[in-house]
This record gives structure tokens, C-alpha cells and sequence, in this order.
């Protein structure tokens, strides 16, 4: 492993710092970045203005014309805490906007397969719906909007995920990613995809005269809501995303939240009042997501979309219950991969470019947790594959993938598609996730094709495993204040949370909990606790670490600790 060290333009960081920016935060986002205070204004009017996104206008008018028909709408989700957060911002607000009858339908994850298909269809007709909407999936569903469309239903697309080479025949669709539109943010999440549709029909309802500008009702309720659904769907923080996301936590922190939130936060021992982008990624995201990998998702969206207290608590620890189950399938199965894919090098003179790994016994609903583990790890693109557990398809594979940087799965699936036709019979995603499925007859062929595409694109510095840091941590730095800073700020995919490198002493170390290696570090002459979670194999006395900040309670007193990430060794 390599620690390198980010880039730091002086310039930037001198003039974030020269507006007010403590200095270590200048440094930081200047690092990622951020060359004007313009970009870390996060208030609700610097949001990109909804005009930009091709499609908004005629979702909004046909919204509206639903609203005033007293239509009845049916929300299309995504089983993922991305679809579950927009399907519940979509109730939510259109009947604070005068959507008198919205219902809406996930589909299985095992026995109806992702996004709108033609048995979905059926079933939002057979409900008595007159507008389908989907969120946060629709822009690959060809046959499942040409079914809709034969049966009379109009049908609004509101993604985010990459188009194929057709679009489906929606009456309106709105992807920031569809060609022509001019958009500036491509990597808006679904839910947040769905926050501008919102927005763009109280904009036309108060163009009919429904209300005016005093008394329009109010959106920015749904913002906690929408930062969970970025922060867990893993895209890049970009400066629209981060507004959106620190709307959210602002409200969350002020106690202003629905409560389903806050009984998630409760189940998982987390405080609104110090909420950050972490807690929505490993405590509350998970849980959510839980619902829909091994249960159903109907669970994680009736926790976001009830306001009774006690239903939110129950719904709350189901969640936290399956989230449970969750951990200990994943784990089972993240240590048989691990074994796995340790033949695979250990039986290799050369070092695979990419990593495929099946077992019959695998679970469909953890593969994408256990590829993000096996990348991170091996630091390669990873597909892990389970059988499918949907009757009459007991041949076919179901997988997900994580890549790593230049590399982008999505269009190396699609160069798979077209190399070797019909053995993909289904794929999607994005640059740094996607899934796909096939029959498992041809599970040699796609690893081998797979193989060739990242020996193609992938060259030996790109594979080998690299940390960018932060750089040295200077010891006035190393206060229990200043790590609250900065938790408190927004990081996140494609604005990495800080993370310092430098040279150490180890002065201590033992195992404890017999996986985790707990450290004495002297750090500019003083000693700091560590610890590195996961880890068991004994560090020299000097090394260099690439360490997070954390801060600790003991008997009243509250310390920094440093998380150790790697070490240069």
C-alpha cells in the first residue's frame, strides 16, 4: 500500500482562509477542490435552479393536471434507501401539494427483479391508477412503460441512473443524465431527482393560482429526507449535492425531522443533535436498506412516511432487527469470498484485473456488500454473484458490482454486452456500481470478458492500492473541539472525509476483541490512543499510518483517537 498525499493549492487555501475558513478546514477543502466560499455557501437559494433539468416543466404540468383530475397516482420505487427516501419525499409532497389519492408499490427484490417490469405494470393498473411514477428507476424499463402505455396508464420516469441506447416511451422523463439536458449536477441522487420535480410543480401550481408565494406549502421538510437518500445511494458530493445534504442535517439537528428519522436514530443509538453524513451512511442507510435486501421494502418506506411515534419505534426495530440478520449473512458470506478470491491470487502468477466470485449458496440480497468489501480490500473491480431465488429462474445469477477509480463498470458491462451478445440478459448502473444478470452457464465467459476489458482499461498504478491523505496532522490540531468541526461538516463520495498521514511511533499494541489492533502512538512527542479496526497483524515501531480523528469519553473527559485507515509498510 502507498500513502499519497493530496494536493493542497496554496493560493485557495490562503483565500478560504483570508474569508473566514478556520485554516484547517481551507486546507481541506481546497485539497478537494473549493476555490471560492461561493462553493461552501450552502444556503437553499444557491441550489441550482430547477429550470436547467430537461423534462421538469412537462412533469410539473402533468402533475398538476392529476392533481386537478384528482387522478390517482401510484409511486413506483426502488427497493434501495435511494428509492425507499424517494418514494416517501414523492407522498409526502405531493399531498402537501393537493395530491388527494398517491399510493405506491416496490417491487421484490427476488420475485419482480429491479425497476418497473410488465407484471408491475399490471399491478399499478389492476390498483386503479390513472399516472405511474417511478423514482429513482425507469429509464431501462422499455417493456415495462410500453405495457403501462398499452393499458392506458401515463407514465412519468424520474431517475438519475445512466441511459441505455433507447429510452423508454414515458409520457415525460426527467434524468439529469438523458441526453440534452443541461443540468449541471449529473450525480443528483433519485430522491434528490424527485425533490426538483416538487419543486417544479408547486412553481406551475402557483402559476394556476392554487397559491401564492405566502402561502405555498413549504418543502423544505423533505430535505432530511433527501440528504439520507444522497448520502446512502453513495453519489459524489458535488456542491449541489452538498447543500442538499446540509439542509438536511441542519433540520435534523434542530430536532426538525419525521418520525420514522428518529426512531432510526434511537434504534441505533445515534443523537439528532449531533448527527453527521456518517451516521446516515453506516447507521441509518443500512437499516433501511436492510428491508430491502432480506425483507420487503414496504417496511423501510412506512417508517419514513408515518408520523405516529409508536408505529415509527416498532417499524424502527424491525428494521434494526433485519439489519441484524443482515451483518451476520454478510459476514458469513464476506469470509467465504474472502477465501475464495485468496486462491484466486495465491493460484495466479499474475495478479487478476478483476474479480468475479459465486458460491451456490450465496445470498442476493448482501452481493453488492460483499463486493465493496473484496474491492476495498484487493483494490480491483469486484462482481459477486448469488444464485436467483425467484421460481422458474433458478438458473440465472443475480450480481453486483463495485469498481475503483478509471474504471467504469457501467460501460465495461455494456462493452461485455456487446463482445458477447446474449449472455447478459439484464444490466444498469453507474461508473462505481452496477448489476447484471445471467444464466450461470455463462458465469466463465463473463469472468473471462470481464477480465479482458480491465486488462484493457486498467494499467499496474491504477491497480496497485493507494490512500490519499490529508497530509500531516498538526498537534494544535489534535483537540476534541475540532474533530466535532469536523464531523459536522459534509463529507462524502467524491469529497472525501479528512484523513492525515504521516510517520508515527508505535509504542504499544495488542489485539483486542481478537480482530482489532489497539495502538499507543506518540505523536509529536505525546502518546494518543489507536486503534485499527480489523486489522491483527503487528506494526513496526516506526510507520507511516493514514488515521481518521475520533473522539472518545472516558470518566467525563473526552480524548481524540486516531482510526487508523493503512499503513505504508
Amino acid at each position: 500500500m502507498k500513502i499519497i498525499t493530496r494536493d493542497i493549492p496554496p493560493r485557495a487555501a490562503w483565500a478560504l482562509e483570508q474569508a473566514g475558513v478556520h485554516p484547517l478546514l481551507a486546507r481541506l477543502y481546497a485539497a478537494r477542490g473549493v476555490i471560492a466560499m461561493e462553493e461552501l455557501d450552502d444556503a437553499l437559494a444557491r441550489l441550482l435552479p430547477p429550470a436547467g433539468m430537461k423534462g421538469l416543466a412537462e412533469a410539473a404540468v402533468l402533475l398538476a393536471d392529476a392533481i386537478a383530475a384528482n387522478s390517482r397516482i401510484c409511486i413506483v420505487a426502488d427497493y434501495d434507501c435511494d428509492g425507499a427516501t424517494a418514494c416517501a419525499v414523492a407522498i409526502r409532497g405531493l399531498r402537501q401539494l393537493g395530491a388527494a389519492q398517491v399510493d405506491y408499490l416496490v417491487p421484490d427484490r427476488i420475485t419482480d427483479g429491479y425497476g418497473l417490469t410488465s407484471p408491475i405494470a399490471r399491478r399499478v393498473k389492476d390498483r386503479g391508477a390513472d399516472l405511474l411514477v417511478t423514482v429513482d428507476n425507469g429509464i431501462a424499463s422499455i417493456e415495462g412503460v410500453a405495457t403501462a402505455n398499452a393499458l392506458g396508464l401515463k407514465v412519468l420516469v424520474t431517475d438519475h441512473h445512466l441511459p441505455g441506447a433507447q429510452l423508454p416511451d414515458a409520457a415525460v422523463i426527467v434524468n439529469p443524465n438523458q441526453a440534452g439536458c443541461g443540468f449541471e449536477s449529473k450525480s443528483i441522487a433519485g430522491v434528490g431527482v424527485m425533490f426538483y420535480v416538487l419543486l417544479a410543480l408547486r412553481s406551475e401550481l402557483r402559476r394556476r393560482g392554487a397559491f401564492d408565494a405566502a402561502s405555498q406549502p413549504k418543502l423544505d421538510g423533505l430535505l432530511p429526507l433527501v440528504a439520507l437518500g444522497t448520502v446512502a445511494d453513495v453519489v459524489r458530493l458535488d456542491a449541489n449535492n452538498r447543500r442538499l445534504v446540509a439542509q438536511g442535517l441542519k433540520r435534523i439537528r434542530a430536532g426538525a425531522l419525521p418520525a420514522g428519522l428518529a426512531a432510526l436514530l434511537q434504534a441505533a443509538g445515534r443523537k439528532h443533535e449531533t448527527i453527521t453524513t456518517f451516521d446516515f451512511g453506516f447507521a441509518l442507510g443500512p437499516r433501511i436498506n436492510a428491508a430491502g435486501r432480506l425483507a420487503d421494502m414496504t417496511l423501510g418506506i412506512e417508517c419514513l412516511l408515518t408520523e405516529d411515534a409508536a408505529r415509527a419505534d416498532e417499524l424502527a426495530r424491525t428494521l434494526d432487527g433485519i439489519n441484524r440478520e443482515r451483518r451476520d449473512i454478510e459476514g458469513g458470506m464476506r469470509e467465504q469470498a474472502m477465501e475464495i478470491v485468496e486462491s484466486l491470487f495465491d493460484d495466479s502468477e499474475e495478479q487478476p484485473p478483476a474479480i468475479c466470485v459465486f458460491d451456490p449458496d450465496f445470498h442476493e440480497g448482501v452481493v453488492g456488500i460483499v463486493a465493496s468489501r473484496i474491492k476495498d480490500r484487493w483494490n480491483r473491480p469486484t462482481f459477486v454473484f448469488a444464485p436467483s431465488q425467484a421460481d422458474g429462474k433458478e438458473d440465472e445469477l443475480k450480481g453486483s458490482g463495485r469498481s475503483i477509480a478509471g474504471f467504469h463498470l457501467r460501460d465495461a458491462l455494456d462493452l461485455v454486452a456487446k463482445r458477447h451478445p446474449g449472455i447478459l440478459l439484464r444490466f444498469g448502473g453507474h461508473a462505481m456500481a452496477a448489476g447484471c444478470t445471467l444464466r450461470e452457464e455463462h458465469l466463465a465467459v463473463f469472468e473471462q470478458a470481464l477480465a479482458q476489458v480491465a486488462h484493457e482499461l486498467l494499467d499496474a498504478a491504477t491497480l496497485a492500492r493507494r490512500i490519499h491523505t490529508d497530509g500531516p496532522l498538526a498537534p494544535d490540531y489534535r483537540r476534541a473541539d475540532l474533530v466535532d468541526t469536523l464531523h459536522a461538516a459534509v463529507w462524502g463520495q467524491g469529497f472525501a472525509p479528512p484523513l492525515f498521514g504521516e510517520e508515527v511511533e508505535i509504542v504499544s499494541q495488542r489485539l483486542v476483541g481478537e480482530k482489532h489492533l489497539q495502538l499507543k502512538i506518540r505523536h509529536h512527542g505525546q502518546l494518543v490512543d489507536g486503534i485499527w479496526f480489523g486489522h491483527t497483524d503487528p506494526l513496526p515501531p516506526r510507520v507511516k499510518l493514514a488515521y481518521r480523528l475520533d473522539a472518545d469519553e472516558w470518566q467525563g473527559v473526552r480524548r481524540v483517537r486516531f482510526l487508523v485507515e493503512g499503513a505504508e509498510i
